[in-house]
């Protein structure tokens, strides 16, 4: 599925924590091609030999450690490894990102989740944020931890995590998820579809025109609850049978709770994992991009995310 793949970087040591993950992938992934490219401020120009000198030299690092890792995978003896090389242009970070990308048939852009900027600066302000925003490309955001958090620097080795909603939308997840399980060695990794179901909550307040109606609520969200984790068993029932001819070790949770919340703390309770999901499902376009589940995720985890734009 994946052929070219990016790698922005900004020359900070946060932003390389990419390169971990690019070394794995290189090694991992059957990639044709991967581009290390760094975007220089255009009042930065008596810098441009060094800072090109620096991503020739990153892309040397990530050929050789790749080669060392694919020495020790089981993967097919005519699979090569992919063309890995630095390149620079001059310009504005997530402009010229985006640019590179469109221009070159980039098919999936792997980026450090904060960079230059400072770890606190994850805001829809950052140039991260500006790339999965724009970018109609999927893009693996991966994590540059807080003090005290666990430093996934590897790449994941246990689960790809697939949040489903029920929507068609959501499910375009599912080939990228199966291009991560996939990786050159004997076992695909394991694959979790996790269907969250979010209950009615009883309302606080009851207009005139319910004032004569006996409601139960209790009971109400009782028999709501009960009926929507049924229908999302028998959901995820029928995606893992469409699954079932892979070659995936697929498993299948529903979770009652609030999205974000079950999908971050699912996540923490497996480490090692990648989370793999779209930006928007069932809540439709705006609100998933500005707020939503997908962004919370991504905001409050420390494990790599691939985010997917549905067409």
């Amino acid at each position: 599925m994946y052929q070219r793949m990016l790698v922005p970087l900004d020359g900070s040591e946060v932003a390389e924590v990419a390169v971990t993950y690019a070394k794995e992938l290189v090694a991992r992934l059957d990639l044709e091609e991967v581009i290390i490219l760094h975007v220089s401020n255009p009042s930065m120009e008596g810098f441009l030999p060094m800072r090109l000198a620096y991503v020739e030299q990153t892309a040397e690092t990530i050929r050789r450690e790749a080669r060392k890792i694919r020495s020790n995978l089981t993967a097919p003896a005519d699979t090569r490894l992919a063309k890995v090389r630095g390149e620079l242009v001059v310009g504005y970070p997530a402009d010229e990102i985006l640019r590179y990308a469109d221009e070159h048939k980039i098919d999936l852009i792997l980026i450090a989740r904060h960079g230059r900027s400072g770890i606190r600066r994850w805001t829809l302000g950052s140039v991260s944020a500006k790339i999965m925003s724009a970018s109609k490309l999927p893009v693996l955001l991966v994590p540059a931890c807080l003090p005290g958090e666990t430093p996934y620097d590897e790449w994941p080795t246990k689960t790809v995590i697939v949040p489903l909603d029920g929507s068609e939308l959501a499910e375009t997840a599912l080939p990228h998820a199966e291009a991560v399980a996939k990786q050159l060695d004997t076992e695909p990794l394991n694959m979790t579809l996790l269907r969250i179901f979010e209950p009615p909550t009883t309302p606080t307040y009851y207009g005139p025109d319910l004032a004569e109606v006996p409601l139960n609520w209790g009971q109400y969200v009782q028999e709501e609850t009960e009926r929507g984790e049924k229908a999302a068993k028998e959901y995820l029932a029928t995606v893992e049978n469409r699954l079932k001819e892979k070659r995936l070790n697929i498993r299948s949770e529903v979770i009652i709770g609030k999205a974000s919340d079950i999908i971050v703390d699912y996540a923490n309770k497996n480490p090692h994992s990648i989370i793999v999901m779209t930006t928007h499902g069932r809540s439709g376009l705006s609100r998933w991009v500005y707020g939503s589940v997908a962004q919370n995720v991504i905001r409050a985890v420390c494990c790599p995310v691939l985010v997917i734009k549905p067409d």
